[in-house]
C-alpha cells in the first residue's frame, strides 16, 4: 500500500477538477452568431468531429493528469510493498550519533538527558523493524568516533534489523552511560563517511541525539561543513534534542597550587575555582576539601553571579617530600561529573636554586642566599648553590627551579644558549647589576636588539641625584606578583629603600606595544628599575641596580628584600613546576630514562574495583628516553604508573587527570538559533519528548522524484497537443491575407 509524507496535502487533488470547470464555464459563455460562411464550416466540422473531440478530450486529460500529478509530488508517496525492490533503494540505513559528553547526564525532576536520548533511538529501532523491506542500524557514541590513535568504535554498526532488533536494541542501550568526556559532534558526524562508506545502494538516515549545547553549536563553522557534505550525499538529517531548558549547574574548574615555593614543610596556597553555569546566582558554596584522603575544613564561597569564576585559596602544608594528592568536591547538582577535581602537588625535599656571579667575592649572590635561605628556625625549602659563570657552560641547568645573574662582565656563547634554551623550556632567570657589567656586551649578545633573552637596551651606570625638595621614596613599584603582597599598606618598608646608583637606559626607549616587556618598578626620576618580560616558556626578571647594598640600601636590615627576593623566587620558578591539566579522553604517557628505568610500565586506573591494566612495554622516543602510554584516560581521578628502576627498585608516580569543567556549561540553544548557526543545511529538528518517527523516514521508497520526471513528460506533451489541436493557418494563407489587404 502506498503511503504519502504529507497526506494532508491530497486534498489539493480536488483541483484536478479546475480544467472540466473551466471548460463548463467557457461553454456557457459562448453565443449563436449568424455568418453565412458558417455552412461551409459545419460542413467541414462533420468531417473531423470525432478526432478534433478525441484530442480535446485527450488534452483536457492531460491537463487533469498535470494538476493530479503537481499534488503528488508535492505530498510525496511512499511505496511500501515488495515494488520497491524493482524500483530500487528500498534499503534503509539508520545512523544513530548519540551524545555521550557527561552534559547529557543533566538531571531534572522528570529524568535525565541520556534517558530521552535512549526512548528517542529505543522508539527509532522499534518502528524500523515493523517495516517490511531491509533495515540496518549503525549506533556510534560521540566518545568512542575518531578515538587518539585509534578508529571509531560503534556500539552497532550495519545491524540488520529483524524481529528480534528491539530487544538487541535495549539491552546495548542499557550498557551505555554518560562518559567523562566533553566530547562534541565534530567527530562523529566526520566519522561517518569513513565507517559506512558512500552509502549509494541505500538510503541513509543520520540521527544526532544531542543536547545541543551553545558552547559546541556557537562556532559550528567546521560543523556545518560537515552537514552539508551529509545533505550532498543525499542522507537525510535530523536533530534530536534530548533538554529543552537550562539548569542551575555549578563546576569546579580548576584546583592547583599557587605560585610559591614547593617543598616538604613550607606551607603553600592552593587555588580553588568554582563557576557558575546556571541561570542564576549561587550562594553559601561550600567546597568539601581532602588532603591525602583525610578531609580538612571547607572552603565556602559566598556568592557566585551567573557566568562568572570565583577563586577562593587555602593553605597546605605536608611535612614529607613526594607526591601528595588533593582533591575538591561540590554538593550534587544537574551534572554531578564536574564537582569533582584532583591535584597531585609533587614536593622535592628542597628546591635547588643556581646563583652566578661575576665578583670573585660574590657579594650579590651571598645576600640573595640569605634571603633565600636565612637558616634556624625559618624554613623556605630553598638550596641556593653559588657559582661562576663558567658554570653554565658546563653542567646542566634542567634542575634548577630558578637562575640569578648577578655582576657579571662577560658569558660565553655557550652559555648564553645554555640560557636561552632553560628560558625556551619555562625556567625562570633573575638578573641584578652591578659595576662589572658592561652596557655594550649585554646589548649586543644578551638584548640583541629585542632577540635575546635581556628585557631592553642599557645605557651607561648613573647616579639618582638627591632631591630634597622631593619627599617621593625612591622605589615606586607595580601592581605585580613580586610586590603585590606589598599591596594595601603604606609599604613603609620599601619607602625607606634608597637608590644611589643604576644603569640607565636610552631616553626614546620604551616597551613595545603588545609585547611581554613590562616595566614593574620605577625609580624616583621616572627611570626603570625593574624590568620583566616572556622569553619562550620562561620569565626574566632584570633589577638595573645590585642585590647586595652597594648601590642601593634594599639588602641592609629590610625585610621586604628577604619577602621580595622570596616573592620574585616563587614567581620565576612558578612556569617551570606548574603541571599541564590531563583531561579525560586523552591519552596518559609517561617518560622514562632508560639508564634509571627497565621498559615495563603498570598503570592503576581509579575505577572502582577496577584491576591494575596489564603491563605496558615503553617504547623508544626520537630523543633517546622510553614512553609509555595508556590509550585513553576514562575517567577522572588519581592514575598511578608503577615503574620499575634498574637496580631493582620499585617507583609509582602519580597524576591526575580531571573532566573538561567547560562541557558543564549547560546553555542550550533554542530551534530558531540552531537554524541560524546551520544555514543551508536541510534537516528535520525535534524535541525528544514530542519526537515522532516520520515515516518517509523507513517506511520505503518516495516517489516524489520519478513523479517529478512524469510531470515533466505530462507538460512537454501537453503543449504538443494543445499546439495540434488549435487551428494554424498555412504560411501561405496568411501572405494571401496580407496582400488583400494592402
Amino acid at each position: 500500500m502506498p503511503g504519502f509524507v504529507y497526506s494532508p496535502l491530497l486534498w489539493g487533488l480536488l483541483a484536478v477538477g479546475l480544467p472540466v470547470l473551466i471548460h463548463l464555464i467557457n461553454m456557457l459563455r459562448h453565443r449563436r452568431v449568424p455568418w453565412a460562411a458558417m455552412e461551409f464550416l459545419l460542413v467541414s466540422q462533420k468531417k473531423n468531429r470525432t478526432w478534433v473531440l478525441f484530442k480535446q478530450l485527450l488534452l483536457l486529460l492531460l491537463r487533469m493528469a498535470i494538476l493530479a500529478t503537481l499534488v503528488l509530488v508535492v505530498a510525496q508517496p511512499l511505496l511500501r510493498s515488495q515494488w520497491g525492490r524493482f524500483l530500487g533503494g528500498i534499503r534503509v540505513h539508520h545512523v544513530v550519533l548519540l551524545d555521550d559528553s557527561f552534559s547529557m547526564s543533566d538531571r531534572w525532576a522528570g529524568g535525565s538527558a541520556m534517558e530521552e536520548a535512549k526512548a528517542v533511538i529505543q522508539l527509532i529501532g522499534a518502528e524500523a523493524a515493523r517495516q517490511v523491506h531491509p533495515q540496518q542500524f549503525t549506533l556510534l557514541r560521540f566518545s568512542r568516533a575518531g578515538r587518539v590513535g585509534r578508529n571509531s568504535q560503534p556500539d552497532m554498526l550495519r545491524e540488520t534489523v529483524d524481529a528480534e532488533f528491539a530487544a538487541r536494541l535495549h539491552a546495548t542501550l542499557a550498557k551505555i552511560a554518560v562518559s567523562q568526556t566533553g566530547a562534541g559532534p565534530h567527530d562523529a558526524v566526520e566519522s561517518v563517511g569513513p565507517l559506512l562508506g558512500e552509502g549509494d545502494d541505500e538510503h541513509r538516515i543520520v540521527y544526532l541525539v544531542s543536547d545541543f549545547r551553545a558552547r559546541q553549536w556557537d562556532d559550528s563553522g567546521d560543523l556545518r561543513k560537515q552537514l552539508l557534505q551529509l545533505n550532498r550525499s543525499h542522507a537525510d538529517l535530523e536533530l534530536i534534542n534530548c533538554v529543552d531548558a537550562t539548569h542551575q549547574n555549578l563546576a569546579i574548574a580548576s584546583l592547583a597550587p599557587a605560585e610559591g615555593t614547593r617543598a616538604a614543610g613550607v606551607p603553600l596556597f592552593v587555588e580553588v575555582a568554582v563557576e557558575n553555569f546556571g541561570p542564576s546566582a549561587a550562594k553559601n558554596v561550600a567546597v568539601t576539601l581532602e588532603e591525602d584522603g583525610r578531609a580538612r575544613p571547607a572552603v565556602m564561597i559566598e556568592q557566585i553571579p551567573v557566568g562568572k569564576t570565583v577563586k577562593e585559596r587555602f593553605l597546605v602544608n605536608f611535612p614529607t617530600a613526594g607526591q601528595h594528592v588533593v582533591t575538591a568536591r561540590l554538593e550534587g547538582d544537574a551534572v554531578a561529573a564536574d564537582n569533582f577535581r584532583f591535584a597531585v602537588i609533587d614536593l622535592p625535599a628542597t628546591v635547588p636554586v643556581l646563583l652566578v656571579d661575576g665578583d670573585p667575592d660574590a657579594q650579590n649572590a651571598h645576600f640573595l642566599s640569605t634571603a633565600m635561605a636565612p637558616g634556624g628556625s625559618v624554613r623556605t625549602g630553598l638550596s641556593p648553590r653559588i657559582e661562576t659563570p663558567r658554570f653554565l657552560s658546563l653542567n646542566p641547568l634542567g634542575g634548577y627551579r630558578g637562575i640569578y645573574l648577578c655582576n657579571f662582565d662577560r658569558l660565553d656563547r655557550s652559555a648564553i644558549v645554555a640560557l636561552e634554551a632553560y628560558l625556551n623550556a619555562g625556567g625562570g632567570v633573575g638578573v641584578f647589576l652591578g659595576e662589572r657589567c658592561q652596557s655594550r656586551f649585554i646589548n649586543d649578545e644578551l638584548y640583541r636588539g629585542g632577540q635575546g633573552f635581556f628585557p631592553l637596551p642599557l645605557g651607561s651606570p648613573a647616579e639618582l641625584l638627591v632631591d630634597r625638595l622631593q619627599q617621593a621614596p625612591d622605589l615606586s613599584v607595580e601592581d605585580h606578583p613580586i610586590f603585590r603582597i606589598f599591596a594595601g599598606q603604606r609599604n613603609s618598608f620599601l619607602s625607606t629603600v634608597t637608590v644611589e646608583r643604576y644603569f640607565s637606559v636610552p631616553k626614546q626607549w620604551k616597551p613595545v606595544q603588545d609585547s611581554t616587556t613590562r616595566v614593574i618598578a620605577h625609580l624616583r626620576n621616572g627611570a626603570p628599575l625593574a624590568v620583566e618580560r616572556r622569553f619562550g616558556q620562561g620569565r626574566v626578571v632584570v633589577f638595573l641596580t645590585t642585590a647586595a647594598p652597594l648601590w642601593n640600601n634594599w639588602a641592609r636590615n629590610n625585610p621586604s628584600f628577604v619577602i621580595a627576593m622570596q616573592e620574585m623566587q616563587a614567581y620565576l620558578a612558578g612556569q617551570e613546576i606548574g603541571e599541564a591539566g590531563r583531561l579525560v579522553g586523552a591519552p596518559l604517557r609517561v617518560e622514562l630514562d632508560p639508564a634509571q628505568y627497565q621498559p615495563q610500565v603498570r598503570f592503576v586506573t581509579p575505577q572502582e574495583n577496577a584491576l591494575p591494566a596489564a603491563s605496558t612495554d615503553a617504547v623508544p622516543t626520537a630523543a633517546g628516553q622510553l614512553a609509555a602510554s595508556l590509550p585513553e584516560a576514562e575517567v577522572a581521578g588519581i592514575y598511578e604508573a608503577q615503574l620499575l628502576k634498574s637496580d631493582g627498585g620499585r617507583e609509582t608516580r602519580r597524576y591526575a587527570v580531571n573532566v573538561d569543567a567547560s562541557e558543564g556549561d549547560l546553555r542550550v540553544l533554542s530551534s530558531a538559533q540552531l537554524d541560524h548557526h546551520l544555514s543551508g543545511v536541510h534537516y528535520a529538528y525535534a524535541q525528544a519528548g514530542n519526537y515522532r518517527v516520520a515515516e518517509n523516514a523507513i517506511a520505503g521508497i518516495n516517489l516524489s522524484q520519478n513523479l517529478l520526471y512524469a510531470l515533466i513528460v505530462l507538460l512537454i506533451a501537453e503543449q504538443m497537443l494543445a499546439y495540434s489541436a488549435s487551428y494554424h493557418p498555412p504560411a501561405a494563407h496568411r501572405f494571401v491575407a496580407k496582400g488583400g489587404a494592402r
